[in-house]
């Protein structure tokens, strides 16, 4: 796929290098998106005080076939939000707003995991020779390798894989019983879909830890859902990634209690360990 820079971008950067009128209508086009991929050259025109040609010379100078190329890359950054392209008001939110934002958002989530899903997770898992966690992006990322170190506390084997190709390779050599774990924020990564795909079709089973009734969700066996209830403030971290958290945390805990004699003795050499090195409390949690 050949990606383009946003027609936006480009307007921005090489706003000083234009001709007085071309800045003219460049300001206009900024000033409203929405209208600017809707008018025509003559309203744009009008409205910016400069003439018709002026609007075909922007477009040539932003390296677009023409003027209805470049509304239709405005049109483009128009649906991908107002909020990201306009200087709104700073919404004060402060430490208590970040608090009050994570807590909606758990409070939002919290009847969404039924216990039959989790028993099912568990089936899953009580059978698995291997288990594969991938996760691409951000906050995935980092989510595939916490749910890696949570679960080799618990005596289960786990590799998370956030490079795309290593993920496919991996997706690939496995067998049946063998479980792959996918983690997505928007569950439509293309890159955790296709490696879960191949898994599939090679026999393993997979569990996805994503949104209801995306496409990762319909290609895993069971789903572990989640809610996303994003504002318009954007200068906020997500605070959905706390909520990805959580459902890890349900997760985990859930495996540790139903073998609990094998992780009791894990977790008590895991800690006797940690407190030798750090020469710690014993009420510190178990590593740093």
């Amino acid at each position: 796929m050949t990606y383009r820079i946003d027609v936006v971008a480009k307007i921005t950067e090489n706003f000083s290098q234009l001709r007085k009128a071309e800045q003219k209508i460049a300001q206009t086009i900024l000033d409203d998106l929405d209208f600017a991929s809707r008018a025509s050259i003559s309203e744009l025109s009008a409205k910016a005080d400069v003439s018709d040609a002026t609007v075909t010379r922007l477009a040539k100078a932003l390296d677009c076939k023409n003027v209805r190329d470049l509304k239709m890359q405005l049109a483009k950054s128009v649906a991908v939000g107002e909020r990201f392209l306009t200087d709104v008001p700073t919404k004060p939110t402060g430490i208590n707003g970040v608090y009050e934002a994570i807590h909606r958002s758990l409070k939002l989530n919290a009847d969404l995991i039924t216990q039959d899903m989790l028993d099912e997770c568990l089936r899953l898992f009580t059978v698995a020779n291997q288990v594969l966690i991938f996760g691409v992006g951000g906050s995935s990322t980092i989510m595939a390798i916490e749910l890696q170190y949570r679960l080799f506390r618990l005596g289960v084997v786990a590799t998370a894989y956030s490079d795309p190709l290593l993920m496919r390779m991996t997706a690939s050599t496995v067998k049946k019983k063998d479980l792959v774990i996918g983690i997505s924020m928007s569950g439509s990564s293309p890159d955790v879909c296709e490696a879960a795909e191949i898994a599939a079709q090679y026999g393993a089973s997979v569990i996805s830890i994503t949104r209801a009734k995306t496409p990762l969700a319909k290609i895993a066996q069971i789903n572990l859902p989640f809610k996303i209830r994003e504002d318009d403030y954007i200068f906020k971290p997500t605070a959905a990634r706390y909520v990805m958290l959580a459902v890890i945390d349900v997760l985990v805990t859930e495996i540790a209690v139903r073998n609990r004699r094998k992780t009791r003795e894990n977790l008590r050499r895991l800690k006797q360990m940690v407190d030798q090195h750090r020469q710690g409390h014993a009420r510190l949690p178990l590593g740093d």
